[in-house]
């Protein structure tokens, strides 16, 4: 199988997470592409030239990180992350569609900054995906501290990494998520040392 993916989409590294932490490292070839660019080989492959995609051997492509982390998950039969648990999964399911949440409104407007020019860059999105996720930094400043976010790790705590882990070179000047938010500071801190996570930092 290979996953393909960029380094530092936020979307690939959910998946290159559940790859690490389910020990499929050597089983999935790992392979870096582009996703922009006239005549870009990757689209011949995937079409819609988004990752992560996951390749399986009978020719099959997997797109989007929330079906390739299930499909990850499971492949040995025992899944760690999709555990359908009565209220647990309902409140783990909760707390990831917050954290999706967060994810798809900050890069909708981190890419403002990174592909558009200062005069072409939508004021109005950024300002209402910005008030967007500081708003979920202060719900999940509530959350970090409770027993899905703290304990055993689950899909919403990987998702909820790639949005804060990581990231800074990334974010705008003012996303200042760390102010006034002590718990969720210490619990980013806590869990970038995990090494699924260390490792599929973005690069500087």
């Amino acid at each position: 199988m290979r996953l393909y993916s960029t380094l530092t989409s936020p979307y690939g590294r959910i998946a290159r997470i559940v790859l690490e932490e389910k020990g499929l490292l050597q089983k999935v070839n790992f392979i870096k592409v582009k996703t922009r660019g006239e005549n870009n080989p990757y689209y011949q492959l995937n079409p819609s030239g988004r990752v992560p995609a996951l390749l399986l051997p009978d020719g099959t492509l997997l797109e989007d990180s929330i079906l390739i982390s299930w499909y990850l998950d499971h492949l040995d039969g025992k899944p760690s992350f999709h555990i359908y648990d009565g209220e647990k999964i309902l409140e783990i399911k909760r707390l990831e569609a917050m954290a999706r949440s967060m994810l798809d409104g900050t890069s909708l407007w981190w890419r403002e900054y990174l592909y558009r020019k200062e005069s072409e860059r939508s004021e109005t999105l950024i300002q209402h995906e910005r008030s967007r996720a500081l708003r979920l930094a202060d719900k999940f400043e509530d959350e970090v501290d409770k027993s899905i976010l703290s304990g055993k790790l689950n899909m919403a705590q990987i998702v909820l990494a790639c949005v804060l882990h990581g990231r800074d070179n990334a974010n705008p000047k003012d996303f200042p998520w760390r102010e006034g938010r002590p718990k969720l500071k210490a619990w980013v801190e806590r869990i970038g040392k995990r090494h699924s996570i260390e490792n599929t930092k973005p690069p500087d």
